[in-house]
C-alpha cells in the first residue's frame, strides 16, 4: 500500500505523518510495536468523515527516524505530545494499538483535558504473568549469551549473529539503538496509570490474541473507571483486522 505521507521535525526527529481533514472533532492513532502508519490504515479508513484524523510513524519505525536517545514508554508519550503541541491540538479521542494503546494510558491519566475519548486495542501495558518456564528460558538465553560471548567475542558483529539465532522476534526485527528501546519498553507497565484516567474508554480484544492476553484486557476494564470491554471472538492480536466487519461497527456506534 502506497501512501502519501508529509515529514515534519518533532524534537529534533523527522517524522512522517497523515492526516485527513474533515470535521472540527480530531481524531489521532497511534501503532503498536514495530508497525507503521500503513499497518493502522483500515482503523484510519474507518473512522467517520466527521473526524480529522492524524496518524504518525513514530520515532523509530515506518519512515520516522530513529531516536537520538533511548526511549521508553515515557518517552514516547512526551513525543505524542510534542506532536500535538506543533499541531495546535488542544483535545482530541484517541485510539492506540498494542504499544500505541500502552502509550495512551499515560495521557488519559496525566493529560485529562487533552482528551476527549479513548479507543484502546490489544494494549500492552500489564506485565505478563511470569511462568516457571519463562524464568528458566531467559536464564538460559543469559547463560548461552555469557558461554557465547566467551568463546566468539562481544564484539558487534558477534552479538549480532547471536541475537538472530536466540533473540525474541521482535527483539531480533530491531537493530542499534530500537533493540535498546525494545528491551526498556518490554520492562515498563503502565497499570499504575490506569486508575487515574476519567474519559471514557473503549476496550477492543481478540479472545485469541496471544502477545497480550484478553486477562489484560479484563485488568484494563476493571482498573479504568469509565471503560467498557469488547471481546471479538476468534481474533488475535490484530483484531482490528482479523475482524474487521465487527471492528468497524462497534468503533463506530462509540464515536457516534
Amino acid at each position: 500500500m502506497k501512501i502519501d505521507k508529509e515529514f515534519v521535525e518533532i524534537d529534533g526527529i523527522k517524522t512522517a505523518y497523515i492526516k485527513r481533514e474533515g470535521g472540527e472533532k480530531v481524531l489521532l492513532i497511534l501503532h503498536g510495536w514495530g508497525a507503521y502508519i500503513e499497518s493502522i490504515m483500515p482503523i484510519f479508513n474507518a473512522i467517520p468523515d466527521s473526524y480529522t484524523v492524524y496518524a504518525y510513524d513514530a520515532p523509530g519505525f515506518g519512515d520516522s527516524e530513529d531516536p537520538k536517545e533511548v526511549m521508553g514508554t515515557y518517552d514516547y508519550y512526551e513525543f505524542l505530545l510534542k506532536f500535538l503541541d506543533h499541531f495546535n491540538i488542544k483535545k482530541a479521542t484517541f485510539v492506540g494499538h498494542s504499544f500505541g494503546g500502552k502509550t495512551l494510558t499515560i495521557l488519559g491519566s496525566r493529560n485529562k483535558d487533552r482528551v476527549e475519548k479513548l479507543i484502546i486495542i490489544d494494549a500492552s501495558g500489564v506485565l505478563p504473568k511470569r511462568k516457571l518456564s519463562y524464568y528458566a528460558k531467559v536464564y538460559s538465553f543469559k547463560a548461552a549469551k555469557k558461554c557465547y560471548m566467551l568463546t566468539h567475542g562481544n564484539n558487534e558483529e558477534a552479538m549480532a549473529k547471536f541475537y538472530k539465532k536466540h533473540g525474541s522476534d521482535d527483539y531480533q526485527a530491531a537493530n542499534g539503538i530500537m533493540r535498546k528501546c525494545f528491551v526498556k519498553v518490554v520492562n515498563e507497565s503502565t497499570r499504575e496509570e490506569f486508575k487515574n484516567i476519567d474519559a471514557e474508554t473503549l476496550l477492543i480484544w481478540g479472545d485469541k490474541d496471544e502477545a497480550t492476553p484478553l486477562y489484560m484486557g479484563k485488568i484494563f476494564e476493571e482498573e479504568i473507571k469509565n471503560s467498557g470491554l469488547v471481546v471479538l471472538e476468534g481474533a488475535g492480536h490484530y483484531s482490528y483486522l482479523d475482524k474487521f466487519g465487527q471492528f468497524n461497527a462497534v468503533i463506530n456506534s462509540f464515536l457516534g
